[in-house]
């Protein structure tokens, strides 16, 4: 399998449309047939998607070598020989790619921003639903816009998808600014997915899941009753554990912070902080079916995706 990988100078802090574009040449190799990962809690597994449904066309009557699990018993019931059900493959499949620009998602102490690698999966992602002759729609938001794209096919598709990860306003703007009784925007995100994602879709979220909330768990699990769902889990190394024992400088735009971490209570509290989130994350993906991909900000989304995703071998 060829094994592409991002520009030496591509940014860490923000991505941009002709970045993005030129992720359709790596994004071939990505089929959206089968995913191979390491689960964050029960080692290595490989799970098939579904693909694209296969659709009943006709009846005919019975041939050797015919599959005898398509016999269509209905039929063959009122005929005095023996029926099989013909099926066609679904010509197009939806395929609706969340991605999260909350601000908690710019943020990185290795490689780049969350935000930054997650548009960047999300653009191959969608580059490759379009190869793959999917309808490709979906939802881009962040703290106080939500653009929602409805399933088109075409490489115009992947291009306005492409263009909203580039000019979602979150980018410079994620003050949240929400009344005290509205719901979390990660929330109203997942509900304006339920909304939109129509049975037998693939549907693709890409975000650090902090805040994934009772409410936000039930409108995933709406979807994932009927749907394909795949989970793309961000996350930076500082998130999973802290540095040796120091004192160290956290610089923003606007703010500058020092954390120390001499204390090993404090260090051990902080890691297990986090492998239980990711814990309860792999528990309810494993419980419903959705597929779990982790990927850390010090990853190489191209590398990875293609090596995650791949043509299923028969």
């Amino acid at each position: 399998m060829r094994h592409d990988k991002l520009p030496e100078d591509a940014s860490p802090v923000s991505v941009n449309q002709p970045g993005l574009i030129r992720l359709s040449g790596p994004a071939r190799a990505i089929a959206l047939d089968v995913i191979r990962v390491n689960s964050l809690q029960t080692g290595a597994y490989v799970s098939h998607f579904k693909g694209r449904g296969m659709e009943f066309d006709e009846s005919r009557p019975y041939q050797p070598g015919d599959d005898p699990r398509n016999i269509d018993w209905r039929v063959t019931a009122r005929s005095s020989e023996a029926y099989t059900k013909l099926f066609r493959e679904e010509r197009e499949r939806p395929v609706l790619i969340m991605t999260d620009l909350r601000s908690n998602m710019h943020f990185a102490t290795r490689g780049c921003f969350k935000s930054v690698n997650g548009a960047r999966a999300a653009a191959l992602l969608a580059w490759a639903a379009h190869h793959r002759g999917d309808r490709l729609g979906g939802l881009v938001f962040g703290d106080t816009k939500h653009r929602e794209m409805r399933p088109r096919l075409g490489r115009q598709a992947a291009l306005r998808y492409v263009h909203e990860l580039v000019n979602h306003p979150d980018w410079a703007d994620s003050n949240d600014q929400r009344a005290a009784d509205e719901e979390p925007p990660f929330t109203q995100a997942m509900a304006m997915l339920r909304r939109v994602a129509h049975p037998g879709s693939l549907v693709i979220i890409v975000s650090d899941f902090i805040g994934f909330s009772r409410a936000a768990q039930s409108y995933l699990t709406g979807i994932a009753r009927h749907n394909e769902v795949l989970a793309v889990f961000l996350s930076d190394p500082l998130e999973r554990r802290l540095p040796p024992p120091g004192r160290y400088r956290l610089v923003s735009h606007d703010e500058e912070m020092a954390i120390d971490t001499f204390a090993r209570g404090a260090r051990s509290d902080y890691r297990n902080a986090f492998e239980e989130r990711a814990h309860a994350l792999d528990i309810y993906c494993h419980r419903y079916g959705i597929h779990l991909l982790p990927l850390s900000t010090d990853d190489d989304p191209v590398q990875l995706l293609q090596k995650a995703l791949g043509r299923r071998i028969n």
